[in-house]
């Protein structure tokens, strides 16, 4: 046993305790009653009912400051099912280079080249904490990439990278970027995000917006491959237009859409793009000033310039901890995360399953910075008190 100096028990909680990064913390406030204006027992065909699904793809619009020759719709399947719709849509045309530098992006390279087996595809990757390098992406092939890696907290730092004079198409994943990282629409063909991330909505509805390049590749091209009908973005050679005015490919919840139009008037009422960008800077702030005077945490990701502020990625950096191997390391982990769900101080906040053994720290806007500092004590409590009771290296 190694002993160890063990800080008082913090006597404030945070108001809310939920730091998952996906699904995410409610909005401020939130309350079940409002949803009591959803259009229950309804076709989603029916007026009441489409004039929601319309209602939220304007919204989303507005929010995100989104260009009015963009198409957006509303997916199944979460992120993950617009993203695979974009891909199984649009991809084979011509050459891609997958960007993968974490858990999903990985996902996305497995797909091209062991489910579409495009031949003339590269992968660029990076480990945990790093991105590849941008300068060797060859714009002449379509590229598919995540804006924010969630599960290793390395963001692209803006888009510049990406060249106006292009060939292929941008396919961008922006589940954990939107609505708290600018995402520049011009330098995007094709981004999808899910509305349980960022905006703390509820899971299983994902949302796709195309940019005019992106509906010309559709129209134009043809996959070699079957594609299942909720994938399908056109019809007899034209672009299914209904999908973008709220005619979804299948049955969605109404009940999670009216939850989404919540978030967006809270969005909208918290000062619009700029102020859900300013909250999450705010907490991602709050969070690494803690990071910085604390001897025994640090970022998994080393550049500030592409460190997220959204799905903040820590490793424990306390030489006895860090002396254990992998398995010791996570089981570290997981006594420490458990210590504070049982002290109702923070939820679901350890790594994902496929990243190095640490922590993860949803600090999107929904989420109150009083709530991140109330946090960073918990933390220092729960160190300390594990490591007491835990045996490793003097």
């Amino acid at each position: 046993m190694t002993a160890s100096i063990i800080p008082p028990r913090p006597t404030a909680r945070p108001a809310s305790p939920n730091f998952s990064s996906g699904p995410c913390a409610k909005r401020p406030g939130w309350r079940s009653g409002v949803l009591d204006d959803a259009p229950l027992g309804r076709s989603h065909r029916a007026g009441p009912a489409k004039a929601r699904l319309k209602a939220a793809i304007d919204r989303t619009r507005e929010l995100l400051e989104i260009p009015d020759g963009h198409r957006i719709g509303i997916t199944p399947g979460s992120d993950t099912g617009a993203f695979e719709m974009a891909m199984w849509s649009t991809l084979g045309a011509r050459g891609v280079d997958v960007l993968a530098w974490e858990s999903f992006s990985e996902g996305w390279a497995g797909d091209v080249v062991k489910q579409l087996k495009l031949k003339d595809a590269r992968v660029l990757e990076a480990p945990y904490g790093e991105i590849p390098d941008l300068s060797t992406v060859n714009f002449d092939n379509d590229v598919v990439f995540a804006w924010n890696g969630t599960t290793s907290g390395a963001r692209v730092p803006d888009a510049g990278w990406i060249s106006p004079r292009r060939a292929g198409l941008t396919l961008c994943d922006a589940t954990s970027a939107a609505f708290a990282q600018k995402l520049d629409w011009d330098k995007l063909d094709v981004v999808t995000f899910s509305w349980q991330k960022a905006l703390g909505g509820e899971a299983g509805h994902g949302v796709i917006v195309l940019s005019p390049r992106a509906v010309e590749r559709l129209i134009s091209y043809v996959p070699p491959w079957p594609l299942p009908k909720v994938f399908r973005l056109t019809s007899g050679g034209k672009l299914v237009e209904g999908l973008f005015e709220g005619e979804t490919i299948n049955t969605p919840s109404m009940l999670c859409v009216e939850d989404y139009l919540d978030a967006l008037r809270w969005g909208e009422s918290v000062g619009g793009l700029d102020g859900l960008l300013a909250r999450a800077d705010a907490n991602a702030r709050a969070l690494g000033d803690w990071v910085e005077r604390t001897p025994w945490i640090d970022f998994l990701v080393a550049d500030p310039a592409i460190r997220s502020n959204t799905s903040v990625c820590l490793k424990i950096v306390d030489p006895a901890v860090a002396a254990l191997d992998a398995k010791g390391q996570a089981a570290f982990v997981k006594a420490l995360t458990s210590l504070l769900e049982k002290e109702k101080a923070a939820y679901d906040v350890g790594a994902y399953r496929d990243a190095p053994p640490g922590l993860r720290i949803w600090c999107g806007a929904t989420v109150e910075t009083a709530d991140v500092a109330a946090l960073t004590g918990w933390l220092d409590y729960a160190f300390a008190s594990v490591k007491a009771q835990t045996a490793v290296p003097a």
